[in-house]
């Protein structure tokens, strides 16, 4: 049996990247391909952790946050319910919203971004994306849907972290441009146009 193929969507917070999940399943399930999505952090016990800690329940040092992230990752990755490399092995394509290049954007604002890869060096070997789409928006755009749509503003959240974090995603692209293949998609415009620029740049992987 084929392996399921594994499309991340990645994008600085406000990007629009977690509202293109359901546009990009659909035009999967049209052709008939079996898939799933999924996001992190997880709603696995340590995502949880995560998620609490975000909302500003739980306090955490920065390089705790690092490290929980690489954690819940490979729980992700291997826990028995409904980790990711059994549905891909099953024939599974799945779709998530973020995955490691989020922790190398992230979270070398506040860590060297070697110890962030590294971290993360068991789930790259256990599973590298089949492409990895990132939604370019600029900041101030990012930052107006932010909070438009938002309650409660997470930590990352701030306009000197989101400057930082997509200069760090470019910078982590080019280091791994070698290994990991990535496509740069403009994220302006309509959500059916911006589905449209996300399609054109996944169909490959499945025709």
């Amino acid at each position: 049996m084929e392996k399921g193929k594994f499309i991340v969507l990645e994008g600085i917070d406000g990007s629009g990247k977690s509202s293109q999940t359901g546009p990009l399943m659909e035009r999967l399930r049209a052709l008939g391909i079996p898939c799933r999505d999924t996001r992190e952090p997880t709603g696995g016990p340590v995502g949880s952790l995560i998620r609490q800690i975000f909302t500003g329940r739980v306090t955490a040092d920065n390089r705790v946050i690092a490290a929980l992230y690489a954690a819940d990752r490979i729980d992700h990755l291997v826990n028995e319910v409904d980790g990711l490399l059994s549905a891909i092995d099953s024939g599974v394509a799945v779709v998530s919203d973020r995955y490691y290049f989020s922790s190398y954007a992230y979270h070398s604002v506040d860590v060297d971004m070697d110890w962030v890869i590294e971290a993360n060096a068991l789930s790259a070997q256990l599973l590298r994306p089949t492409l990895t789409v990132f939604l370019d928006v600029p900041v101030d755009t990012a930052l107006e849907r932010i909070r438009k749509n938002r309650f409660v503003e997470e930590i990352f959240d701030q306009e000197d972290r989101l400057r930082k974090t997509r200069e760090l995603y470019f910078r982590a692209f080019d280091r791994l441009k070698d290994v990991e293949k990535v496509a740069v998609v403009d994220g302006s415009g309509t959500q059916d146009e911006v589905a449209g620029r996300i399609w054109d740049a996944v169909k490959p992987c499945f025709l």
